[in-house]
């Protein structure tokens, strides 16, 4: 009811269509995430991370995160969570308008998926019949040589956390570990574990923001300080994803939506955001 009473509210002041077009105004983001302990053999390796797709919302969102995926060359691609637009719908429809995008992607080591706090166990079947490998709890290990990363992803940990979480961080290997999660609401629990990089989304980067980019909501439980952007937790390094999807309204204020390409560097450590 309030969603509706915002979107009368916008368009009573001829302000919804501009935020339309600001949501549909996605870019692509470019990350440098340098650690000193990164295997050298994995210096340059390039993450794709599309974070809250809700595909199944206005099909002009989907289609424009296509347009930038086709563009881009990666050795990884990870969906991080959240394609439909509502809570408990079937994701068949959303699964269906992920198909081109899925197929765009560049990514000789495969495309990767977590869940989010829209998706329910039926998404597993609809995403890995694309090509798109799950992981749920589970942990991905991508070789180079002698050396190795591994790439460990919970179920979501927003309205689905329990124990099989912080199981699967205990059960990652030793070596440079990478967290996906959907919220960085787990990000005290991966630090503490001696993960080095986490790559989050869930917040939308709050979508309507106040001037300045600071959000109204961000519908995180703890870590609200870690809500879009670059940011550091001890040794962790976080990025989290403004999405390139909306839900709610199909409207952005202050926020803009983005598809993040993730370069790994062996130097000092820190992430650079061009």
């Amino acid at each position: 009811m309030l969603v509706r009473i915002f979107g009368v509210l916008l368009r009573l002041l001829g302000l919804y269509a501009r935020g339309v077009a600001n949501a549909l105004d996605i870019r692509l983001t470019r990350v440098d995430a340098a650690f000193a302990d990164l295997p050298p053999d994995f210096d340059g390796f390039r993450i794709l991370f599309l974070a809250d797709l809700h595909a199944d919302g206005p099909e002009a969102f989907i289609a424009r995160a296509t347009e930038i995926v086709a563009d881009v060359d990666a050795d990884m691609c990870v969906l991080g969570g959240d394609y439909t637009w509502h809570v408990g719908v079937p994701p068949d429809t959303a699964a269906e308008r992920m198909i081109d995008l899925v197929q765009a992607v560049r990514a000789p080591e495969g495309t990767f998926a977590v869940f989010g706090n829209h998706d329910s166990a039926a998404t597993v079947d609809v995403l890995e019949a694309q090509g798109v490998r799950v992981l749920v709890n589970e942990t991905h290990t991508v070789a180079r040589g002698d050396a190795a990363v591994h790439f460990t992803a919970t179920d979501d940990v927003h309205y689905f956390f329990n124990d099989a979480a912080t199981d699967a961080l205990d059960a990652t290997p030793p070596g440079f570990r990478i967290a996906l999660v959907h919220s960085a609401e787990f990000a005290f629990a991966v630090a503490e574990r001696g993960f080095r990089l986490y790559l989050a989304g869930h917040t939308h980067g709050g979508q309507i923001c106040l001037p300045g980019g600071r959000p109204i909501i961000t519908h995180l439980t703890c870590h609200s300080e870690f809500g879009s952007g670059a940011w550091r937790l001890g040794d962790l390094l976080g990025y989290t994803s403004t999405g390139s999807g909306v839900s709610g309204l199909p409207v952005r204020f202050n926020c803009r939506g983005e598809v993040v390409l993730i370069t790994l560097h062996r130097g000092p450590d820190g992430l650079l955001v061009d």
